[in-house]
């Protein structure tokens, strides 16, 4: 359990960073979340907390993918 615990803990924790970095990104300043972003930022931490393992999976797919795509450019 101590693993499924950590795993969901860094799931988060890198969420939260996505979620900063393009709110930069797509120009926000330090501006509040609207409605709509609020609730899929809930929505997607739900999802972590209920399916961790799941998540890395979707995270670890989701990396791969993007490298590919970006070392063959």
């Amino acid at each position: 359990m101590d693993t499924i615990d950590t795993a969901s803990g860094l799931a988060h924790e890198a969420i939260d960073k996505i979620a900063d970095a393009a709110r930069k990104a797509l120009g926000g300043k330090d501006e509040p979340l609207s409605d709509a972003e609020r609730q899929m930022l809930n929505d997607v931490r739900d999802y972590i907390h209920n399916n961790p393992i799941a998540s890395v999976g979707i995270g670890v797919a989701a990396g791969f993918v993007l490298s590919r795509l970006l070392i063959n450019r």
